[in-house]
């Protein structure tokens, strides 16, 4: 993994809480459309992530998964199929992009509790953008649990404990998800942004918390 010695450690829960609702939005229908029109032979794997994102498929757009080593974090293959996403991680969010991928949760499949431990996740900004997304898709985050609807550019706090449930029987749930390296700009929109949108849902806990597999 990546090593960002030049940047200082953050303060996550300060500075997000558990998830942040960014005050800016994207094109939720051409992002969706972008997204719907990649190639097949682009999904179907791991992207070579491990562990508890095994339920998950994804696509690299810049960089690699860190179990794939200490590879460098530049703009892959996949990126020239969405320009829209190029657009949205290089001017939308103000901030110098990492590693971005698009992860795909079937129906039914869960992410276990788990935090992101690795030196550059501590000294990066998460950020998630649902591309499609249903009305039983829970974010859970720092003992909270959110749902983020298409459109909307969220801010996870990767560094507290977190997990996703997808409990739908039937749709599956897509998030575009970059790291990026903070900013001026993007940490003012952290600081105006919605963090009072989480709720107490012991369902999800026990859901997620029961499917954590052992260390």
């Amino acid at each position: 993994m990546l090593a960002l010695s030049d940047h200082p450690l953050l303060d996550k829960t300060a500075l997000i809480g558990g998830c942040a609702r960014l005050p800016v939005r994207c094109d939720a229908a051409r992002l969706r459309a972008e997204v719907d029109a990649l190639p097949a032979s682009l999904w179907g794997t791991r992207g070579g992530r491990v562990g508890v994102h095994n339920a998950a498929q994804a696509i690299f757009l810049r960089g690699h998964a860190p179990a794939e080593g200490h590879l460098p974090i530049e703009d892959r293959e996949a990126l020239a199929h969405v320009p829209y996403v190029r657009d949205i991680i290089t001017r939308l969010i103000p901030a110098s992009p990492l590693r971005c991928l698009l992860a795909l949760l079937p129906p039914g499949a869960a992410i276990a509790p788990h935090i992101d431990q690795a030196d550059y996740f501590s000294k990066t900004i998460r950020i998630h953008l649902p591309v499609t997304t249903n009305a039983r898709v829970w974010m859970y985050c720092a003992g909270l649990s959110y749902q983020m609807a298409p459109g909307e550019i969220w801010a996870l706090n990767n560094s507290d404990v977190h997990a996703v449930w997808n409990a739908s029987a039937e749709l599956s749930r897509t998030h575009l998800i970059c790291d990026f390296l903070p900013s001026p700009e993007l940490l003012a929109l952290l600081a105006n942004a919605r963090r009072d949108l989480g709720v107490l849902d012991t369902d999800v806990q026990n859901r997620l918390f029961g499917a954590q597999p052992a260390a």
